[in-house]
């Protein structure tokens, strides 16, 4: 079971916002390299509902998929293609919920369809998946298992770098509205959430896992080190 398990479909089709002239960011993180979806995914036939959007991404959510750890990177594609079919497949959503993966070896993955550098409304956290972006971490990173230290760095890279597209710092909260009552807040409770959660700030859930969980201020440190702050 994944740690997206029984959060919102997104399957309603909306248009897509374009991307005009942005003014000049002050705390810009350098983009990480990112494995595009065609170097995983297989499914460039299957018709799917066109992809939405928001305005801006302002908040990160990050996971673990609560699958097993020991894995050899040369296997992550295939890995990711499991994660997707369980959830197109059983759970019958539109997409894989998670607009970006991140396996032991640092390696970053783009999930969910729509575009890397564009807000891609996820299926990722119950309620939140408005102008967020999902990070899952492949693996089970519960109470006293170690999180790798190249994975926890590409989770810190790729929030600085998404993050400082609407210029907020990792280390700050953020106001989200909670689209449904299935989060922990009541549908329409406009909210204070760290601008990188963990799943279980906003859900119900024991994901991203004590361990990763644990490591969360050290990865906003980090990724405000990366946009230049202080």
């Amino acid at each position: 079971m994944t740690c997206a398990s029984r959060v919102e479909r997104t399957v309603t089709v909306g248009p897509a916002h374009p991307v005009g002239a942005r003014s000049a960011v002050l705390h810009q993180a350098p983009r990480p390299r990112i494995v595009p979806r065609w170097a995983w995914a297989r499914d460039g036939t299957r018709r799917r509902p066109p992809p939405r959007y928001d305005d801006k991404v302002i908040a990160v959510f990050v996971h673990h998929t609560d699958s097993p750890n020991r894995y050899g990177c040369a296997d992550v594609p295939r890995i990711i293609r499991a994660l997707y079919a369980g959830q197109i497949g059983y759970r019958r959503w539109d997409d894989i919920g998670y607009n970006f993966l991140v396996d032991r070896c640092g390696t970053i993955y783009e999930g969910r369809a729509g575009g890397i550098e564009r807000p891609v409304t996820g299926a990722h956290t119950q309620g939140f998946n408005h102008r967020t972006a999902g990070i899952a971490a492949i693996g089970t990173f519960t109470a006293g298992v170690p999180v790798p230290r190249a994975m926890a760095d590409a989770i810190a890279a790729l929030a600085a770098w998404k993050l400082g597209l609407a210029e907020i710092d990792p280390r700050t909260k953020v106001r989200l509205v909670s689209s449904n009552g299935k989060s922990r807040y009541k549908e329409g409770a406009t909210v204070l959430l760290p601008a990188l959660a963990g799943h279980r700030d906003g859900y119900s859930t024991s994901c991203p896992g004590a361990a990763l969980s644990a490591l969360l201020p050290a990865i906003r440190d980090r990724a405000a080190h990366l946009q230049g702050r202080r």
